[in-house]
């Protein structure tokens, strides 16, 4: 992926992990949006610390960006635990899972991330250890193998998916509690912006907080990274104050334009609708025209132009809706599929 599109790229890769973590909120009562889940899981959690128990096991589900990590940590703070972490594609075998089980103590929280992704055999030992706190780790191959009892303390398991409907039924109903989290109001990304700001030592206007909010993609992580390259481009080209005409120019330096479309987004929408009338045409077509491969613009891109009604998926391949054409300065030609009735 290039340097452009991961500014509004929902992942977090390398060194942007560490940056996130000195502004990620530390307790529920700093969580900005969120608001249903925020208050059904604070009483989760408050419940468990009256029964003086550990909590239900929790699955958040959610596009990535959105405060499924953040809130798993938030987990283990309320309840005064440490957290362990690992992730569903470095659990490969059943020991994998029965090696970081057995290292548990009391009430500890278990945060799997993308645990959609986990092995067969791990997922499967998982059930016993949700449900009944033990595992049977099997000694030996063959006629000769032996399965020997192993006790689990009892234990939170955070699970996050941007994939919930590939868990299958038996892992999804082990868990007491499932969140689903949503893309945030702008409203709610400018006091994000505004908090980040602070922590990070940035001058903000309200003014320039809106541009920035208004241009993330309704993603607190695509708001905090704007965030840190509109910072650079005040410190270097202006006085070190975010106001409104420095986020846009800056934003528009990157190629961020208001509606939050970067330069990949604008590539297929633009080749969608100069190049194949608007469709339909299918997604590797589309990938070769933009010079991108088949899973970005089938994993980045889409989503985000689906969601914000300029592109279809239809049976017969991917056809631009009026709002994209609209949106190029363009006019439908007459007669042009418009594909509404029959997307999938």
């Amino acid at each position: 992926m290039d340097a452009d599109h991961s500014l509004t790229a929902a992942e977090a890769e390398g060194d942007e992990r560490a940056v996130e973590a000195a502004l990620r909120p530390r307790s529920l009562d700093e969580v900005v949006g969120q608001r249903r889940v925020r208050d059904q899981l604070g009483l989760v959690l408050e419940a468990a610390r009256l029964r003086e128990r550990a909590p239900d096991h929790v699955l958040l589900s959610g596009p990535p960006g959105l405060g499924k990590t953040t809130l798993a940590m938030i987990i283990a703070h309320e309840m005064g635990v440490p957290l362990r972490l690992t992730s569903g594609p470095a659990i490969t075998h059943a020991g994998d899972l029965a090696a970081i089980l057995s290292g548990l103590n009391e009430g500890d929280v278990l945060f799997i991330d993308e645990i959609h992704r986990m092995s067969r055999p791990a997922e499967e030992m998982l059930y016993m250890a949700m449900e009944d706190f033990r595992v049977d780790v099997v000694i030996g191959k063959g006629p000769g193998a032996t399965a020997i009892p192993l006790e689990i303390p009892p234990f939170t398991l955070v699970g996050a998916t941007t994939r919930a409907g590939l868990l299958p039924g038996p892992l999804r109903d082990r868990f007491g509690f499932t969140a689903q989290l949503e893309f945030y109001e702008a409203a709610d990304l400018e006091t994000i912006v505004g908090r980040s700001s602070r922590l990070l030592g940035v001058e903000l206007t309200s003014a320039g907080g809106t541009e920035i909010a208004s241009r993330s993609r309704g993603t607190p992580r695509i708001a905090n990274r704007l965030l840190r390259r509109v910072r650079d481009y005040a410190q270097v080209r202006a006085s070190g104050v975010v106001t409104h005409e420095v986020a846009e120019r800056a934003l528009d330096l990157y190629e961020v334009d208001q509606l939050g479309l970067d330069r990949l987004d604008r590539g297929v929408i633009d080749v969608l609708c100069r190049r194949f009338g608007g469709g339909p045409v299918g997604v590797s077509t589309l990938a070769v025209a933009v010079g991108e491969e088949r899973e970005t613009v089938e994993e980045v891109a889409e989503p985000f132009l689906v969601r914000i009604g300029f592109l279809a998926r239809t049976p017969r391949g991917r056809i631009a809706t009026p709002a994209a054409w609209a949106h190029l300065g363009l006019a439908p030609p007459a007669g042009a599929d418009l594909g509404l009735f029959d997307v999938e």
